[in-house]
C-alpha cells in the first residue's frame, strides 16, 4: 500500500471543508484493512496493480551512516553501522496520475533499511506532522463521507457531520495549505506522526517521533511557479539533482517528555522538545520500480531497539491495510 499516512487526506478534507453543509447522522462499520482498502478504491478510482494509497511514486536507493550518539538512545543494528537504504518518494492518494504541484497532497517519504542476513526495518515518513484521524475508524468514516454519490458530488451531510465531530481532521490540509508546494522531493522535511520507544543497551529507554530534515535546506515554489510546473516534474528534476551527487538528510528523533501524548498520530509535541541526530541518510540515484513494488513499507516493521506506540489504534491497522493492498497489487 506504500501508505496509509495520506489518502491526498488533506485534499479530501479541504473539500470536505468547502462542501460542508447541515450536520446529519453518519453511517459506521468496523473498520478492516479490507474495508479502508475499497473505501480507497471507492474514492480515488480503481487503478489494478497500483497502491491504494500513494499510488504514484520514485523507487530510490542510498545508504545510511549513523552518529556516534544514536546507540546511546538505540541498541538497534542501523543506529550501529552504516548499511544499504532502499526508499520510495511518493504523492499522497490512489491516483497515480496525480499532479505533483498539488500543494495540499502531502508527500511522502518510505524507507526500508537493510540490516544484513536478509533483514530489515521500516520507516514510513510524511510531509506533515499529523494524521487526519486517530482511529481507523474515524478514517474509514472520512473516506466513506468523501466518496461522490450517483450524482457526482459528496453527501454534504455526511461531510458536515463528520467535521463537526472530527474538529481534528482539518490540521494536516491547514499544515501543508500554509506551506510552498516543494520545489523537490528531496527538498522538504518529512515527519513521523506515530511515537516510538527507544531502547539502548543499557535499558534506558526514550520517547521519540521522527524526523527526516533535507541538509541542503527546503525549497519552495512559489504558486505561479507551481502552477507553471509539468504534473509530472518531480522525476525529471530529482534525475538531474542526483546526477551532481546525493541528497543528504539530517535523521533525527525529537525526545518527548512525560506528559506528551503518545496514542493520537493527529496530536503534535510541542515546539520546544530538543532533537538527536541519529545519522545521515544519503539518497545516491534513482532503482528500478520493481524493488519498490516487490513488497511493502511496513511501519510496524521494527527490530529490537525499536517499539512501537502500545495504544495507538492507527499504527497496527496499517499493516493489515498494507497486506490486502499488497495481495491485491500482486492479483493483476
Amino acid at each position: 500500500m506504500g501508505s496509509i499516512y495520506s489518502v491526498s487526506a488533506a485534499a479530501v478534507l479541504a473539500a470536505l471543508a468547502l462542501a460542508a453543509g447541515p450536520s446529519g447522522a453518519m453511517a459506521q462499520e468496523p473498520a478492516t484493512g479490507e474495508s479502508l482498502v475499497n473505501a480507497l478504491h471507492k474514492l480515488g478510482g480503481d487503478n489494478p496493480g497500483k497502491r491504494a494509497a500513494h499510488g504514484k511514486g520514485i523507487c530510490v536507493k542510498g545508504g545510511f551512516t549513523p552518529t556516534a550518539e544514536a546507540p546511546t538512545l538505540s541498541k538497534a543494528k542501523h543506529f550501529a553501522q552504516p548499511g544499504n537504504v532502499l526508499a520510495r518518494f511518493s504523492m499522497g492518494g490512489p491516483n497515480p496520475n496525480v499532479p505533483d504541484n498539488k500543494k495540499d497532497n502531502p508527500r511522502g517519504f518510505a524507507l526500508k533499511f537493510d540490516l544484513g542476513g536478509d533483514t530489515s526495518t521500516d520507516m514510513v515518513m510524511l510531509q506533515a506532522p499529523v494524521f487526519v484521524a486517530r482511529t481507523p475508524d474515524d478514517f474509514l468514516a472520512m473516506l466513506t463521507a468523501a466518496v461522490p454519490g450517483p450524482d457526482g458530488k459528496p453527501d454534504k451531510e455526511k461531510i458536515g457531520a463528520y467535521l463537526k465531530d472530527h474538529p481534528e481532521a482539518t490540521a494536516q490540509s491547514a499544515w501543508l495549505n500554509a506551506r510552498p508546494v516543494p520545489a523537490s522531493y528531496v527538498a522538504t522535511t518529512y515527519w513521523g506522526v506515530h511515537t516510538f520507544t527507544l531502547t539502548n543497551a543499557n535499558g534506558d529507554t526514550q520517547i521519540i517521533k521522527w524526523k527526516l530534515a533535507p541538509q541542503g535546506g527546503e525549497e519552495g515554489l512559489t504558486d505561479d511557479e507551481a502552477k507553471a510546473k509539468d504534473a509530472n516534474f518531480y522525476t525529471p528534476e530529482l534525475t538531474q539533482r542526483l546526477a551532481k551527487g546525493p541528497a543528504k538528510f539530517d535523521l533525527l528523533a525529537i525526545l518527548g517528555k512525560d506528559g506528551d501524548n503518545t496514542d493520537d498520530p493527529t496530536v503534535t509535541w510541542p515546539e520546544d522538545r530538543k532533537s538527536v541526530k541519529m545519522g545521515t541518510l544519503e539518497i545516491s540515484g534513482l532503482e528500478d520500480q520493481a524493488r519498490c513494488d516487490a513488497g511493502v513499507f511496513d511501519p510496524t516493521n521494527l527490530t529490537d531497539g525499536v517499539a512501537g506506540p502500545a495504544n495507538d489504534k492507527i499504527f497496527p491497522m496499517r499493516s493489515e491495510a498494507y497486506a490486502v493492498s499488497f495481495s491485491q497489487r500482486l492479483a493483476n
